[in-house]
């Protein structure tokens, strides 16, 4: 099935990236040749997403320039006979593959909130959620969890090393957790490693039922003292089956200074292998990253 609406919730400050993001947001940060948030675009129209719906703050008006045109940039390189770029600029106008809908989050109120203001805009019975900061290479994450999905609400998962599940909402599976896709009965949000029902630790990539909705409007202020996404999946779990997925890629934390470096590390490679006689493209791009930290791609086929 195609995800056709997928919401990006891109409102955070990243306070654990300053001094880099006391100017550029956290979305915008490079991961090569790209910036961390043209990865989730991309990820998004690649599972088939015919309208993303931006969380975003008007602290952040970087946002939407970068996912908007940009035909003064475009036209000035065309005129000085820049084709290929001016055509990767034009690529990272997410509104030329798909509709794009913002919505103002004025306050931090919560993973959960941000989503809960997309309701409006969701006409389907299910919809994605892509955390940005969450950057997965390899696979489309949605995208294999679309092909997996047979409703109610699916969370990505990986396995992490005992040491880590305190820093994770950890799957509580129903019987063996074993396969790619794991039925659960619920989360234990970051226990300590003895009381850790398993080490299949949540992801920032969700297929959600629209009921979650419902449960988001009346949900109470959890831990943080925000409105907590996976407290409204929990409490939807008497009509709604849960499962977490194993997916195929590798993840990186872009939230990190270390994440960044890695993932951006990690893509090179990629490129590198995939695309070897394109070495002087990539090259141009991840200069350009590091000057603005708003490198862009193409758009991929």
């Amino acid at each position: 099935m195609d995800i056709s609406t997928v919401v990006l919730p891109v409102a955070g400050q990243g306070t654990r990236l300053l001094p880099l993001t006391k100017a550029t947001p956290k979305e915008l940060m490079p991961v090569f040749d790209r910036p961390v948030l043209q990865l989730a675009v991309d990820e998004a129209i690649d599972a088939g997403a015919r309208r993303l719906v931006v969380i975003t703050h008007d602290s952040k008006p970087a946002i939407r320039e970068f996912l908007t045109d940009s035909p003064d940039l475009v036209q000035d390189l065309q005129a000085k006979g820049k084709t290929a770029l001016a055509e990767t600029v034009k690529a990272t106008s997410a509104e030329r593959w798909c509709e794009v809908i913002f919505i103002d989050q004025p306050e931090p109120l919560g993973l959960g909130h941000a989503v809960g203001l997309a309701r409006e805009y969701v006409d389907e019975a299910s919809f994605g959620v892509i955390l940005p900061d969450d950057c997965i290479l390899g696979e489309g994450c949605l995208t294999e969890m679309a092909q997996a999905y047979r409703g109610g609400h699916m969370i990505a998962a990986m396995e992490v090393a005992e040491s880590d599940v305190s820093k994770y909402g950890i799957f509580q599976p129903e019987g063996a957790a074993t396969g790619q896709v794991v039925r659960s009965s619920g989360f234990v949000e970051k226990p300590a490693v003895e009381d850790a029902p398993s080490r299949l630790a949540a992801v920032g990539r969700y297929i959600l039922s629209r009921t979650v909705f419902d449960r988001l409007r009346s949900q109470n202020k959890g831990a943080g003292g925000e409105i907590q996404l996976t407290d409204a999946i929990g409490r939807d779990m008497a009509d709604q089956p849960l499962h977490a997925f194993r997916f195929s890629g590798q993840r990186f934390d872009c939230g990190t200074q270390d994440g960044l470096l890695a993932a951006a590390q990690a893509r090179q490679a990629l490129l590198q292998d995939v695309q070897p006689t394109r070495e002087a493209t990539v090259s141009d791009g991840a200069v350009a990253g590091l000057l603005n930290s708003m490198a862009v791609g193409l758009k991929p086929a």
